[in-house]
């Protein structure tokens, strides 16, 4: 079931707490992640830093605003992306509003600002990932050891 089946079916006050809760949570999750210095913000970083670390991959945020909805390279990356975060256990929540998630991570300050912010990955600081996780094993992660992966230069 998803997020929107669920909001379907709730029209009782109770959700909307529960959904202001949630977008509570993951800003404070952005920045604290960010304050550690490390963000992988864009669709193709995004895509290598999965090919290359999945492992250390634990959190992704998709965000697509309406009028995004109508691009289908975008709508495919983010396809696969899901399917590979879903192979790889990567829990994924998707966002309606590209605006929001540019004003938490800081897209205003010409010198932190990632271009692309329709995917973020979180990921466990390399101090704390153990030498050789194996394969479909995700190192366990403190709030204080997760991280986003710093973005390539543009």
């Amino acid at each position: 079931m998803t997020l929107e089946e669920i909001r379907g079916q709730d029209t009782v006050p109770e959700s909307t707490a529960r959904m202001q809760g949630a977008g509570k949570a993951l800003h404070e999750l952005l920045l604290s992640a960010q304050r550690q210095g490390c963000l992988t913000a864009g669709v193709y970083e995004s895509a290598k830093v999965l090919n290359v670390d999945p492992d250390n991959v634990t959190f992704c945020v998709l965000a697509a605003d309406a009028e995004d909805e109508g691009d289908i390279a975008l709508q495919i990356h983010f396809t696969l992306i899901q399917a590979f975060c879903c192979e790889n256990d990567i829990d994924i929540v998707r966002v309606g509003d590209v605006q929001r998630l540019a004003a938490i991570v800081g897209a205003g300050d010409e010198a932190a600002a990632p271009g692309d912010l329709h995917c973020i990955l979180i990921s466990v600081s390399a101090a704390s990932a153990p030498a050789s996780p194996r394969r479909g094993q995700r190192p366990a992660a403190s709030q204080a050891d997760l991280c986003v992966l710093p973005a390539e230069p543009q």
